[in-house]
């Protein structure tokens, strides 16, 4: 009965969700984009790249998190089908690495950023080096493969009832990911609308695709589901109730950043 319930309520939460959402979001294709990347981002417009005069969804940063996210998945999922091992400790050492380059200069660029707001405090701390949209599209890049290369054969380990004994990245495909990344980042820095509208779309979508899989985990271990599925049109349910969750989490933060800053921009006051 019980089963029977959730696939129906599984299909018309998210369509109830998605439709609240897209009620609340700004009009236009764009519009839809950025009411994604304001769940997630500051979205700063002194931090951000433009396309065509318009901010894109994310700053600089989260773009290139996203959307190398976003590849990071594909790629996986097309070249390591079902594999479950985490990478070997090389690799994870590499990883460990790119999120501590993207912890620094994070943190160097809030320092920066908090020093022209309220001088006062922070005048006696030096910045180590200027961050700049160049340092925060590539350490945004490598924590974004970092996040994707770790969650994916965890998602494979959840769902899956004979999961690959196999490791989903190696060093090869590695050095492959970084050269596709490398070659987007410098695309990206050109602020070329033919490379920024197929971004501004895919970054977003790799944020919802971590979302959702972040969620789906979260509904297979709770509905004690764990190694149940044998194909992937099995996984409608517990995909579907991810992306519904997914889509309650962005509404809410959404409603409640409008409702105390009155706008779909940046924070006010904070312009870099």
């Amino acid at each position: 009965m019980l089963r029977r319930v959730i696939r129906w309520a599984v299909p018309l939460a998210v369509v109830s969700a998605f439709a609240a959402w897209a009620y609340v979001a700004p009009p236009g294709l764009m519009g839809k984009l950025d009411a994604i990347g304001y769940a997630v981002c500051h979205r700063i417009d002194s931090h951000s790249l433009h396309v065509s005069g318009m901010q894109m969804p994310l700053c600089a940063r989260c773009t290139g998190e996203f959307n190398a996210a976003a590849v990071v998945l594909v790629f996986q999922g097309a070249v390591s089908p079902r594999k479950s091992w985490l990478p070997r400790r090389g690799i994870l050492a590499l990883l460990a690495a790119l999120f501590l380059a993207f912890a620094i200069d994070g943190s160097n660029s809030y320092l920066a950023l908090m020093k022209s707001v309220h001088a006062v405090p922070f005048t006696g701390m030096p910045n180590p080096y200027l961050t700049d949209n160049v340092t925060r599209v590539f350490t945004g890049s490598g924590m974004g493969l970092a996040m994707a290369a770790i969650l994916y054969p965890m998602y494979n380990q959840t769902v899956w009832r004979a999961p690959l004994p196999a490791r989903a990245l190696e060093w090869r495909q590695i050095g492959i990911l970084v050269a596709i990344l490398a070659a987007l980042d410098l695309g990206m820095l050109t602020e070329s609308p033919i490379v920024l509208f197929p971004v501004a779309l895919l970054s977003t979508l790799g944020v919802l695709a971590l979302l959702t899989m972040v969620f789906s985990i979260a509904w297979v271990m709770i509905m004690r589901q764990e190694n149940a599925f044998e194909h992937h049109r099995q996984l409608w349910i517990p995909a579907g109730a991810g992306l519904t969750l997914a889509l309650i989490l962005i509404l809410g933060i959404d409603f409640l950043r409008l409702t105390l800053t009155h706008t779909w921009g940046g924070f006010p006051g904070l312009k870099g």
